[in-house]
């Protein structure tokens, strides 16, 4: 085979994929949606549009020689047509039945990366007699339109073709600039003809002193003259500058705007994974959920979608997992068995999009939230007694911080939330949480609808020019040094009512800074992020404009306080900070301790004790071995009775157990430990084969700390629970 014919296959293999990809997503969702609204009137639309996308799917696989691909979609024609005659019911164990064979086709995609594909494999398109089989429909005429109006282009493409129009934003500047330095030399000549007409016709003399000197008159008339011409050029000049100004801005921004656009796509992208993984989780944990979406059509930049996904799924698990409770619980508390989660996404003005993710559960319990801030170290007693509900909150983003009872495979590590801020402040977001106990939580996102070009504040400290994110800056503004306040060792002021920590930007950055100590006022600039608002003061706040950021490299991808870097329209290079890294330096330079407090330094390591539980020697060697390479000191026990006896006259620091055991299964071991005083605060992590939501809860019940199904057992996922718990 030639490395044309190579690299041919190459490709077709790859587009195979894209489309297949979109077919089993869109096949997912129309089940969703089926199972969701089952009734007469949506049934045969839904019907015929997941038929369509099935055989679509079986056309294409056919094209490449992926058979079994083909012949699970043969398989699914047959049942949808059975839904559109009517001979086939809807039932929960259909559509679990259906998902399955989704999976698989999703496993099947997955496995054809490594499928070579040879010039012989690649059949022949089908011809239109057997394409299509009887039940299917010809494509709308606005749907084959919309089609022939689109064309595929490959993400890295497009990325690189949007860099480059970015890059005319320089352009742009570029001529602001030169056209604001002819505007300076405007003045400055208009100035100088001012000046000498005053000169000429205050002093008499001069003009005496003139007739009697022919030659120098001729000069300075000569010198008149060119001044006026060169007055008049200058003029030609500086309005031609300014057309060509506004002609090349209009066009810059024709065309990042035109950018812009190809690279928006609609949320429904993002969201259409989530029918299917709340489905999913629901069915795994034992709970009945519907959810609910709203605004997936609004467009947004394809990079914000692709960077929020996981936090949507983060949050999304924990509404599941932490928020909807069990159907007869729910119903004890006087709600319907069925939970409801809502995703819901709307327009904000300033270049903005909201999403908000609730649901209609349990809550958050602040009191447990700051119980276990307490028990890892984080907060005093005195420090919990003293929070309010907004600062118990910001908690919840703390790494190792969770209100789950119980450590699992998918939850109860407390960094899905601390994952989730992190990302959405790199994006220019913001995220907010609204909770009541037993009624439910809402978590609201607010992030730019592009990661394009953005307006910036341009300010000094000392001889270092910076620019700060315009959608971070809440107001700027000049105050007197008298209205600067002293509050706990930390300087403050207010604002419209608000007060706010006041520091010095020179004093985060560690740069000198020029403040004049006789000038009674101070620029403030206060700056918000992750819910906070903190005053800075900076020696001048230049102007607000337009900014491209420049990445600083991988030599340079995590400098603190530095998010990249800009040019300005004068050509020099200046720094654009990061406002989330100045907020938390700023706790530092202004010496406000912070609500959770800092970790002390670690004391030299004791060596830990652990109690390992396990009827079976190949599992309690293997148990064994991992924790004594990572440094603990391991005693095993053969069942629950031999654990327990010698928790009774030893010290350990935790115990891992197997669950079915003879003599004593884990879970009665647990429970006999929480029933004793002595070992009622020992941590107790349970691997076990069981998986089912029964389990789970029975290992809430008993005390567990963690439950690790084997089924998913890592050794990483082990050592860390282990080093969390204690």
């Amino acid at each position: 085979m030639t490395d044309q014919e190579k690299e041919f296959l190459k490709r077709l293999l790859t587009t195979f994929r894209l489309e297949a990809q979109e077919h089993i997503d869109a096949l997912y969702s129309g089940l969703a949606e089926l199972e969701r609204n089952p009734d007469e009137a949506n049934r045969a639309a839904l019907v015929e549009r997941i038929f369509r996308e099935a055989h679509s799917l079986k056309g294409a696989a056919r094209s490449v020689n992926q058979a079994a691909i083909e012949g699970i979609c043969q398989s699914l024609e047959t049942t949808f047509s059975g839904m559109k005659s009517g001979e086939q019911e809807l039932s929960p164990e259909l559509f679990d039945n259906l998902m399955l064979a989704l999976n698989q086709l999703s496993a099947l995609l997955s496995e054809s990366n490594a499928a070579p594909l040879s010039l012989s494999s690649v059949s022949a398109p089908p011809s239109a007699a057997t394409e299509m089989p009887r039940a299917s429909a010809p494509k709308p005429a606005a749907e084959r339109s919309s089609v022939a109006n689109t064309v595929r282009i490959a993400t890295d493409k497009l990325d690189s073709i949007f860099l480059q129009a970015e890059e005319m934003l320089a352009a742009k500047l570029l001529a602001q600039q030169r056209r604001q330095e002819l505007s300076a030399v405007q003045t400055l000549a208009s100035s100088w003809n001012k000046e000498w007409a005053d000169f000429r016709s205050r002093y008499a003399d001069f003009q005496q002193a003139l007739a009697q000197q022919p030659q120098l008159q001729e000069l300075l008339e000569q010198n008149a003259i060119f001044i006026k011409s060169l007055n008049h050029q200058l003029n030609t000049i500086a309005k031609s500058s300014e057309q060509d100004q506004r002609m090349i801005g209009r066009m810059v921004d024709d065309l990042l705007e035109d950018m812009k656009k190809a690279l928006m796509l609609p949320c429904a992208t993002v969201l259409e994974i989530f029918p299917r993984l709340v489905r999913d989780l629901a069915k795994n944990h034992g709970k009945e959920i519907d959810l609910a979406m709203q605004g997936e059509e609004l467009e947004v930049d394809r990079r914000i979608l692709e960077a929020i996904k996981d936090p949507l799924i983060h949050i999304v698990r924990n509404c599941v997992d932490h928020g909807i409770e069990l159907p007869e619980e729910r119903m004890r508390r006087n709600k319907p068995g069925r939970g409801h989660i809502v995703i819901a996404i709307q327009p904000r003005n300033g270049n903005r999009v909201e999403i908000t993710v609730s649901d209609d559960g349990a809550g958050i319990d602040t009191e447990k939230v700051k119980a276990h801030a307490q028990r890892l170290g984080f907060l005093s007693r005195e420090e919990a007694a003293a929070m309010d509900h907004e600062a118990v909150m910001d908690l919840i983003y703390h790494s190792g911080v969770s209100t789950s009872p119980i450590i699992t495979e998918i939850s109860g590590r407390g960094l899905g939330l601390a994952i989730v801020r992190e990302k959405i402040d790199k994006l220019g977001g913001a995220v907010t949480v609204n909770t009541h106990l037993h009624i439910g939580t809402s978590f609201r996102i607010v992030l730019p609808l592009t990661l394009a070009t953005y307006r910036g504040i341009t300010v000094c400290v000392g001889d270092q020019t910076f620019v700060l994110p315009t959608s971070q800056v809440e107001q700027t503004t000049r105050v007197l040094r008298t209205e600067i306040q002293t509050v706990e060792n930390r300087a403050t002021i207010q604002l419209n009512g608000i007060t706010y920590s006041l520091v010095r930007l020179g004093d985060v950055l560690e740069i000198p800074h020029t403040e004049d100590p006789a000038d009674p006022f101070i620029q403030v600039v206060v700056l918000a992020a992750s819910g906070k608002q903190i005053a800075f003061v900076v020696d001048e706040v230049i102007n607000e404009q337009e900014v491209l950021v420049k990445n600083l490299g991988k030599q340079l991808s995590r400098v603190r306080n530095i998010a990249g870097a800009t040019i300005l329209g004068t050509g020099k290079a200046v720094p654009i900070l990061n406002v989330t890294d100045l907020m938390k330096s700023a706790l530092h330079a202004s010496g406000r301790m912070a609500q959770i407090a800092a970790i002390p330094p670690e004391a030299p390591r004791e060596e830990k004790r652990v109690l390992v539980v396990e009827d079976s020697i190949t599992a309690r060697s293997l148990i064994k071995g991992i924790l004594e390479l990572a440094g603990y000191k391991v005693s095993t026990a053969v069942d629950g009775v031999d654990g327990y006896m010698q928790l009774r006259g030893g010290n350990f620091d935790i115990v891992v157990s197997d669950v079915e055991m003879p003599r004593m299964d884990g879970f009665d071991l647990t429970a006999k430990i929480r029933a004793d005083k002595k070992l009622a605060e020992l941590p107790v992590v349970l691997i076990t084969a069981l998986e089912s939501p029964e389990d789970r809860e029975r290992g809430i019940d008993v005390g567990a700390d963690a439950y690790i199904v084997k089924r998913s057992f890592e050794q990483s996922n082990l050592l860390e629970v282990i080093s969390r718990l204690i």
